[in-house]
């Protein structure tokens, strides 16, 4: 029976000292048509292990329903990197941060307002162990000790930075030995002192993650565990980036140096990440460091392979080093993916969002403006209606609070766009025989780390006209799964030359496909929406920036007539788009 045990300082697999050379890609941010070729250039590039999150929000969307198959299809991705004669390790925690939408929490959690997350509550671990009776089955088959590839799994993820809870990680890992999870179970965290001894268990290998000062790490490591293989589980060598700043990027000498300090350390190293790929739909995650700060689509990551899946020089750079402590054979590449531009797409038809609400969503009807967990929605955007009694004159509209952006229309007229990270009110004047209101509220990500996950979406209080709460709210759940039952009214040709007006719209246009290649998407001239093509959400556009072009794997294009709609919040100055050969990360 193949199995990776700890010998002293050592991993040991079938009797023989293993240094772990591992990479991380997440199968949820990579079309499942790709896996393999990332996977083979993981291989090609030195490292002998493939290191992956499990997303429990990606499983199970919506509460008792679980997908596995598509992005959610891990056995797939698994049982590939077996054939290529990978190891794997899963970390399958109900948590993982990754930058991801609530930390891969399902956002359906937050219905219950008082169940505590990530702690030893009987509310949030039945609902872990109905998650993990799922899916901890289907991983056992492919554990070594089964004659699979998985080596190794984690109980729970940078748990020192949140909590100290011994008993609700003692519970995670009984639960996973109970479920016959008998490869080697670790935990990960920073290096710092309180991170360790948060998230420590006895008898479970602690690993730590950095990205620089490895000699220093370890030894604050050593501290804490004199014995055992030093592993740093996750190497940052590159970043991600938020909306509104500027695109992270590490030189490809500063990572390499990192790289030698771990490897001289004689430890064991996973990359984080190897490949970023995409936070497709609307899954980005966002972290909250005195503000909100919700991550870009592109999770590109600046690292050794592009978001398209190119090999960067990072890539070239960190084969070389690896070359000179292990033995490697000369280097081969799958053929490469091709880029393609295929030019403009001139946007045909547009379906304004208020005329196409009863094909969209069934409204609910609340004393209060509920958020969006409280009425059954996890992601997406969210419509508050009510009207208000005039005269009223020199009030402010005051949303209590806004997570995350909310547009806001008074008689249909757009009157102003309030802000989680720029939250004032706005003026409302109201004209004898009162007016319409509408606040259309953009979920734009769960934070993902910190002590500010509980993140419930669209308005979490109340909306106020000066100090007087207003009551009597129809709301409209807008997930926008499906685009398809819109109805589309013709573009014409001076309504596009003058540009469109301020109104939440979906435009759609279509474009011919010869050869299916890789391509791009910008959106010159639009300020913020959401990208569709033949129906897949891509993931979300925004003016502020770095990001300026989106990433289309070929696997989501045909041959023929291909559609693309894109609902823009505030209007465009040209209803087109272009697709180019290159990303444009900032």
């Amino acid at each position: 029976m193949a199995e990776l045990k700890v010998q002293g300082n050592d991993f040991m697999y079938e009797g023989t000292p293993l240094r772990i050379l591992s990479g991380s890609i997440h199968y949820f941010r990579v079309v499942p048509e790709y896996w393999r070729d990332r996977l083979l250039k993981l291989k090609a590039c030195g490292f002998n292990t493939v290191e992956t999150y499990v997303a429990w929000n990606i499983h199970e969307p919506e509460e008792g329903k679980f997908v596995f198959e598509g992005l959610g299809d891990i056995e797939g991705f698994i049982r590939i990197a077996g054939e290529l004669g990978l190891h794997v390790i899963v970390r399958p925690s109900p948590y993982i941060c990754a930058e991801w939408e609530f930390g891969g929490l399902p956002a359906w959690l937050l219905e219950n307002s008082s169940m505590r997350l990530r702690c030893f509550d009987r509310a949030y671990l039945d609902k872990v162990d109905r998650y993990f009776d799922e899916l901890l089955p289907r991983l056992k088959p492919l554990l070594c000790t089964n004659g699979g590839p998985i080596i190794a799994m984690q109980i729970e993820n940078e748990y020192g930075s949140y909590g100290n809870d011994k008993q609700y990680l003692n519970y995670l890992k009984e639960g996973m030995i109970h479920r016959g999870i008998d490869v080697l179970l670790f935990t990960s965290d920073g290096p710092d002192d309180f991170m360790l001894q948060g998230g420590m268990v006895d008898g479970v290998l602690e690993t730590v993650n950095f990205g620089s000062r490895a000699k220093e790490a370890f030894a604050n490591l050593r501290e804490y565990q004199p014995e055992g293989p030093l592993m740093c589980m996750e190497f940052w060598n590159g970043w991600f980036d938020h909306w509104m700043e500027e695109h992270h990027t590490r030189p490809a000498e500063d990572t390499v140096k990192a790289l030698e300090e771990i490897l001289d350390e004689g430890a064991s190293v996973n990359f984080y990440m190897f490949h970023g790929g995409t936070n497709f739909g609307f899954y980005n995650g966002a972290n909250h460091g005195g503000q909100f700060e919700p991550t870009v689509t592109s999770y590109d990551y600046d690292t050794l392979l592009s978001e398209s899946g190119d090999p960067t020089p990072k890539f070239y750079a960190v084969r070389e080093v690896l070359s000179r402590y292990v033995e490697l054979p000369e280097l081969e590449l799958p053929e490469p993916i091709r880029k393609k531009a295929y030019g403009e797409v001139k946007m045909t038809g547009q379906a304004v969002l208020f005329d196409q609400l009863d094909k969209l969503s069934e409204p609910v009807h609340r004393t209060c403006p509920e958020p969006m967990e409280k009425v059954g929605q996890s992601y997406g955007f969210i419509l508050y209606s009510t009207r208000i009694t005039g005269p009223r004159q020199g009030l402010e509209l005051v949303l209590q609070d806004v997570r995350d952006r909310a547009l806001v229309f008074a008689d249909g007229k757009y009157v102003g766009t309030v802000e989680r990270w720029n939250p004032a009110g706005i003026p409302l004047d109201v004209p004898a025989e009162g007016l319409q209101l509408d606040v259309l509220v953009e979920n734009m990500g769960r934070v993902n780390y910190g002590p500010l996950m509980r993140d419930p979406k669209g308005i979490t209080e109340g909306i106020r006209h000066g100090n007087q709460f207003l009551y009597d709210w129809t709301i409209r759940p807008l997930p926008l799964k499906d685009v398809t039952t819109l109805s589309f009214r013709s573009l014409q040709a001076d309504e596009a030359a003058a540009g469109t007006q301020a109104v939440p719209s979906f435009y759609q246009g279509t474009f011919e496909v010869d050869e299916l290649a890789d391509t791009f998407i910008r959106l010159e001239g639009w300020t913020k929406g959401v990208v569709y093509v033949n129906g897949f959400n891509l993931g979300r556009y925004w003016e502020a920036g770095p990001q300026k072009a989106l990433y289309i794997p070929a696997p989501l294009l045909k041959e023929g007539s291909n559609e693309l709609i894109v609902f823009e919040l505030h209007g465009t100055s040209k209803p087109a788009v272009e697709l180019v050969d290159a990303p444009e990360l900032g």
